[in-house]
């Protein structure tokens, strides 16, 4: 939503600084050829990248039931190469806060849906070294059995197992079951959840490259957070009335917020521009008010928040190459993992209609593609009637069970983990974790 000045307009040259990401991996002393992305993002005063690099060749350990196998569909924006120098490996133990930072350089919580239960959810009582890392789509009872068989120290369930508020852990839910036996085990649960969805080269950028190479948009933006809301600008005739006005608006600030100052003086005074939050406008108003010249020079204006390019929920492809419905299913079969998918075409359309347009969002995805116009709707599952409306507007439809449109991802992000780990830690894929339906 477009934010507006409250009282004056003519400010809009406004500056944010988006949340810097970067990477820190010591590895074996090579030269690694990895692809990597950069996502530049604006700031104050210079540019942030996000960089993903995927693993370099790795032990088995880091593979599911010990095969190594090749990623056939990088993540889109891995578009560039370059040799990156690696010093000695990282020897010693890692503790939990370690393997959190890192997990918030690779997707930053803050993307998550306000909605969503994310980030750490189980937290044992005693500090353990963490050895295995086990990635699972969900969090079931034979997951659970997985990783405390592997002595597990940290599961990284994609779906939050715990995501409504509970006032009690009994054993006749589930859910609670499953916490508390994490509890028992020491084991450390994670959830990323939709801020995997929204980071660029996520799940939903994995997904859409399943079609081929294409021209990437995101669906529903990601807004970058900002401390302060409201810019506040007046005037003062001298540095000793600035001094007594700025001395009163330090104290309508929090101690956990700072005053943003600039001034600068002409003949005709001192001109000072200063932001604040949505709680401290009203008290910081007042004092303005009370002072002549402030109050007669006093404009408030509403600072937009930032978007986050590259990042947020769904994603749109228009293709390098065009293929037809046929090809598209065949095409994310391959890319799924999966012998079966529903289909449903859009009205008009065969199997060898053209396919030059793709909409995609993994999980349940209707709520971002309705109104999308694109020759094809890829997510995991839509009701009924949401996909005769899909079909009523000439949209095709590809279902592929909700998990099944997510769980692919983990083979990804766990190359992307373990290059920043130390070699002292192992990272599985669960080979328990699975849709719930299957085909019979």
């Amino acid at each position: 939503m477009k934010r507006r000045p409250l009282m004056l307009s003519g400010y809009r040259n406004l500056s944010w600084t988006f949340l810097s990401l970067s990477h820190k991996r010591l590895c074996t002393s090579k030269i690694l050829n990895s692809q990597t992305a950069l996502s530049s993002s604006a700031s104050s005063s210079s540019s942030s990248v996000l960089s993903f690099l995927p693993s370099p060749t790795r032990s088995p350990r880091f593979f599911a039931n010990g095969q190594i196998s090749a990623l056939s569909h990088p993540s889109p924006h891995f578009s560039s190469t370059r040799h990156v120098s690696c010093s000695a490996p990282l020897t010693g133990a890692m503790e939990l806060r370690d393997v959190l930072q890192v997990l918030e350089q690779l997707a930053p919580l803050s993307l998550a849906e306000s909605w969503d239960n994310v980030g750490l959810l189980v937290e044992p009582s005693k500090s353990r070294p963490i050895k295995t890392i086990l990635l699972t789509n969900d969090l079931t009872d034979a997951v659970m059995e997985e990783a405390e068989a592997m002595s597990c120290n940290l599961i990284i369930s994609y779906h939050p197992p715990l995501f409504r508020s509970i006032k009690r852990l009994v054993q006749k839910d589930w859910k609670q079951r499953l916490a508390i036996r994490a509890i028992e085990a020491g084991i450390a649960i994670f959830s990323p959840h939709t801020s995997w969805d929204s980071v660029k080269g996520g799940v939903n950028d994995w997904l859409v490259g399943g079609l081929g190479s294409g021209k990437v948009s995101v669906l529903s933006q990601a807004i970058g957070s900002m401390s302060h809301s409201h810019k506040l600008e007046f005037m003062a005739k001298s540095k000793e009335e600035l001094n007594a006005v700025l001395e009163e608006l330090k104290a309508c600030e929090s101690e956990a917020t700072q005053l943003h100052l600039r001034s600068s003086s002409d003949s005709s005074g001192i001109h000072v521009s200063t932001s604040c939050s949505d709680s401290t406008l009203t008290p910081s108003v007042q004092t303005l008010l009370r002072h002549a010249s402030a109050s007669q020079s006093l404009s408030i204006l509403k600072l937009e928040k930032p978007p986050l390019p590259g990042h947020g929920q769904g994603r749109l492809s228009v293709l390098d190459e065009p293929v037809t419905v046929a090809a598209a299913v065949q095409k994310m079969k391959s890319h799924l993992g999966l012998s079966h998918l529903r289909l449903a075409l859009g009205s008009g359309k065969t199997l060898e209609s053209s396919v030059s347009s793709v909409a995609v969002c993994a999980g349940s995805g209707a709520s971002v593609l309705n109104g999308v116009k694109a020759d094809l709707h890829i997510t995991g599952e839509m009701s009924h009637h949401e996909v005769l409306d899909a079909v009523a507007r000439g949209t095709s439809v590809i279902l592929s069970d909700h998990s099944n449109s997510e769980r692919g991802f983990l083979a990804v992000f766990r190359e992307r983990l373990a290059v920043r780990l130390p070699e002292t830690v192992t990272v599985v894929v669960s080979a328990a974790d699975r849709d719930p339906l299957q085909v019979v």
